[in-house]
């Protein structure tokens, strides 16, 4: 059994703690919580009938636990992530790993140095549609790649915003890129492949925050192929997806839904009895944006951990999505295309001195 510990009991720890907490998990579960509001820790603490902290140092005495998950803004994983790795424990952090290349080569580093395991959050990367469309890029089936397109249009009101000082502020969050597009923007890069240039805009539109809840940008591929990035949080009243389309000379599939777990289109040219099945099977929409993938996320972590297999999103994987997160922001402050691997000039993110 690996006994995993969360610190920050937030809006996302929610899903964490009650995978982990409720045994839904094989081979994993809760072991303690911590929160710098001692209240929040408490809730959760007792919900789960597991010891809670105020102070990641005082909890990590606990010689039981052998993972923690950090679940604290995004502006703060690499303070929390290198400060924790001293004590040799695994670590889970949540999407974007950091806010600054700096910070994310920073925590890769103070892991590395401290023989601990790093494991990045791009949960959508399990969904099963994912995962059936992975396996037709990996056997050549879409062919020479064309475009790639991701879709985010959730809704983020000014109460979202307003439930903790740090959301959509440049310092501690960004916008909707560097936050509910993250996994998107990561799922395009694993399936078109590497990125040579961007061009992005964006507008605050409906909200009162530093940064964007509107975006949108163009992307040129390595291989010649072209992207599409359409990010919002501002669409009204509700949800309506979180999407990626691949298409490529052999063939197109779009997976849709809340949280891209819905095949819209699985078509291609050759002929693979397996594909009627598909569009029956392996497509269910789930019942909020945060899917199904973060059960398969915590499985592959224990699998990982029990037989030492590598991980599919690790540091270096995270940082590699987190520098195209940051170019989409270099260009919207630039006004201009910008070229990766990523000189910052302009860009605000992760900025606490702005």
């Amino acid at each position: 059994m690996i006994n995993f510990a969360i610190v920050g009991c937030g809006r996302i720890a929610k899903r964490h703690s009650e995978l982990l907490g409720l045994e839904q998990i094989k081979g994993a579960r809760l072991a303690a919580v911590c929160d710098v509001v001692i209240e929040k820790a408490k809730e959760f603490g007792e919900r789960f009938g597991v010891p809670y902290y105020r102070s990641f140092d005082e909890m990590m005495q606990n010689e039981q636990i052998d993972v923690v998950s950090v679940l604290t803004p995004s502006g703060l994983h690499a303070e929390h992530v290198i400060a924790l790795a001293k004590y040799k424990r695994h670590i889970v952090v949540e999407k974007p790993m950091a806010l600054t290349l700096t910070d994310a080569e920073a925590m890769i580093k103070a892991c590395d140095g401290n023989g601990v395991r790093l494991f990045v959050v791009k949960q959508n990367r399990f969904n099963v549609p994912v995962v059936k469309a992975r396996e037709a890029l990996d056997g050549g089936r879409f062919g020479k790649l064309v475009l790639g397109t991701v879709r985010v249009r959730w809704c983020r009101d000014q109460r979202y915003y307003d439930q903790d000082s740090w959301r959509g502020t440049w310092a501690y969050d960004g916008g909707v890129l560097a936050n509910q597009a993250s996994h998107h923007i990561d799922m395009l890069t694993w399936f078109m492949g590497e990125v040579e240039s961007v061009h992005a805009r964006a507008t605050t539109a409906l909200v009162n925050i530093e940064a964007e809840d509107t975006a949108v940008a163009t992307l040129k591929f390595r291989n010649g192929a072209l992207g599409i990035i359409e990010a919002t949080s501002a669409t009204r009243p509700k949800d309506i997806e979180g999407s990626i389309s691949v298409l490529g000379a052999g063939g197109s599939v779009e997976i849709a839904g809340f949280a891209v777990n819905n095949i819209r289109t699985w078509q291609f040219g050759d002929n693979d009895p397996a594909d009627a099945e598909v569009m029956e099977k392996y497509s269910v929409n789930p019942p909020n944006v945060y899917g199904f993938g973060h059960q398969a996320y915590y499985e592959h972590v224990v699998d990982c951990l029990m037989n030492n297999s590598k991980a599919l999103v690790d540091g270096h994987e995270g940082r590699q999505s987190l520098e195209l997160i940051m170019a989409l922001y270099e260009s919207i402050a630039s006004q201009k295309e910008v070229s990766l691997p990523l000189e910052v000039k302009y860009s605000k993110l992760g900025n606490r001195f702005s």
